[in-house]
């Protein structure tokens, strides 16, 4: 069986416009209806939401026996107002595993309650060399001393207040987008470029005439960053879910940017074995070039269906991703065996 041509155009430009969306934990929802939109057009799937505002899609296989489900997030880490100093600036708090090293000088949106956005910036509040000198570079990064910097005329707490900024408004870290030489960098390829690939092979396979051997799940989460993404939302009826997340590349990792990886354990333990089993059996015979890798700091949407009593067999595919929760980057390579394994998935099992 050959597998269907992958729009690589298409895909790219579906994965930057999806970065650009600014999508942290709880403030996921511009991110799911720009997803939503997309599936729309494929009139083999058929749409539905959760309560907690993922998106589901169905697609009725050949076989209505054991369906399975592939899990992608679009949530992604970011931050809240936690505090209006003083002087004007917001003290945050992280949603999520962001390092504050990773995102010192970085620019931010705000989005207030109002439905307001407001530039600003990260900086640690020894910014200044020519005031604070070597002090500066040794102050720690962590929650005391980062702080943003509106892009507006406020020194006080009340002229933050009368911006419309308050406790608990939404901080999106910009993702910084470039595409080049078959790379892709970006903050939050964790977990948009998964996403990508789910799309990615539900419209070649569509395009192309084909449908899933079994019925299919296709279950895009909202709140995984936080750990509990994917504990509601997949059907009971659902046999086998295939997670799809980011590979770790890096020091002591086998994974690499240019293949997709089969995770075997991580943080939370090992996958199932008789599916790992089969998700190699099918990279084989397709020639899909894969690793298999074990993850340190890790966990996934899978897991938290596991946790939650999900009774199915689960495996973790993704592509190789580098610098996790940092400013990541992804090659051509990964995202398109990431595609193929999906589809091959989908029309083999």
């Amino acid at each position: 069986m050959t597998l269907p041509k992958i729009d690589e155009t298409h895909f790219t430009t579906f994965l930057v416009d999806l970065l650009n969306i600014a999508s942290p934990t709880g403030f996921a929802e511009p991110a799911i209806a720009f997803v939503e939109k997309e599936l729309s057009q494929y009139r083999q799937l058929e749409l539905s939401r959760t309560r907690k505002g993922a998106l589901v899609a169905k697609w009725q296989g050949k076989s209505g026996e054991a369906p399975v489900a592939l899990t992608a997030h679009v949530d992604t880490l970011g931050a809240v107002v936690k505090e209006i100093k003083s002087n004007g600036r917001l003290r945050i708090s992280r949603i999520g595993g962001i390092q504050w090293p990773t995102v010192e000088t970085e620019g931010v949106w705000i989005f207030t309650s109002a439905g307001e956005k407001i530039r600003g910036s990260v900086l640690i509040d020894t910014a200044s060399g020519h005031i604070f000198g070597p002090a500066g570079s040794e102050t720690p990064r962590n929650d005391n001393h980062m702080e943003v910097r509106i892009d507006a005329r406020t020194a006080s707490e009340k002229e933050t207040r009368a911006l419309g900024i308050n406790i608990g408004d939404c901080v999106a870290f910009d993702p910084r987008v470039e595409v080049t030489n078959g790379f892709i960098r970006s903050r939050f390829l964790d977990d948009k470029a998964c996403v990508a690939n789910i799309v990615a092979a539900i419209r070649s396979m569509a395009e192309s005439g084909q449908s899933p051997a079994r019925t299919a799940y296709f279950h895009i989460s909202n709140y995984e960053e936080v750990g509990h993404g994917a504990a509601a939302g997949i059907p009971a009826e659902v046999a086998e879910v295939v997670s799809v997340d980011m590979a770790v590349v890096g020091k002591g990792q086998e994974s690499d940017e240019f293949h997709a990886t089969l995770c075997i354990k991580d943080s939370g333990g090992v996958y199932h074995e008789g599916l790992n089993k089969k998700m190699k059996a099918i990279a084989e015979k397709h020639s899909i070039p894969y690793k298999t890798d074990v993850y340190p700091f890790y966990s996934s949407d899978g897991e938290a269906l596991w946790r939650a009593g999900g009774d199915v067999a689960l495996s973790l595919i993704g592509p190789g991703i580098d610098a996790s929760h940092n400013y990541e980057r992804a090659h051509m390579d990964g995202l398109n065996a990431t595609t193929n394994w999906i589809m091959a998935y989908l029309l083999e099992n």
